[in-house]
């Protein structure tokens, strides 16, 4: 039983949707998003608001609702507000930069890391530690940072690699010599 995919989604005044059947394609000021939206969902839009409806009750219907409600919230808020998640560098020697357009990492490999970003995401680096991944798409925004910190996650001992922002990192006590 979903109580997210029961409630309605609010539009910001400068966004604007358009509902074709079981597609859904949202406007804003930072870009267009579209959805297409199970058949087993009804949209509809009432002035500022969009409601999803199930159309029956089986378990799979269920689970669609509130997924569909959290998607098209989050491509509301992508096109007005757009996404930002953000990274940080710790480690002697660890350090970023973009050339080209592309995130260049040195974090003690024998070789620069490069990493292209798709073309509707933004990767941003301040004082070559301080990495800024943004877009539209919450999904694309959360796996683009998720690859970055992929790259040298953060190791339990001192706390070397990437991680993001906000993340707390459980260190261990390393060995104790007699």
């Amino acid at each position: 039983m979903s109580r997210i995919g029961r409630k309605e989604i609010l539009m910001p005044k400068e966004t604007k949707a358009t509902i074709n059947k079981s597609n859904i394609l949202i406007k804003g000021p930072k870009g267009e998003l579209s959805y297409k939206i199970s058949q087993c969902i009804h949209v509809e839009q009432l002035e500022n608001k969009i409601i999803l409806t199930k159309k029956n009750n089986n378990k799979k219907t269920q689970a669609l609702h509130g997924l569909s409600r959290s998607i098209v919230n989050n491509m509301l808020i992508g096109v007005s507000n757009g996404f930002e998640k953000k990274l940080i560098i710790n480690g002697v020697g660890y350090r970023s930069q973009i050339e080209n357009k592309k995130l260049v990492l040195y974090l003690g490999y024998s070789h620069p890391v490069y990493i292209e970003p798709p073309e509707n995401i933004v990767i941003t680096v301040e004082n070559n530690i301080n990495i800024s991944v943004r877009g539209i798409d919450k999904g694309i925004v959360g796996q683009m940072a998720a690859r970055i910190r992929a790259i040298r996650p953060p190791e339990p001992y001192k706390g070397k690699g990437i991680k993001y922002i906000n993340e707390k990192i459980l260190r261990k006590v390393g060995k104790s010599g007699k």
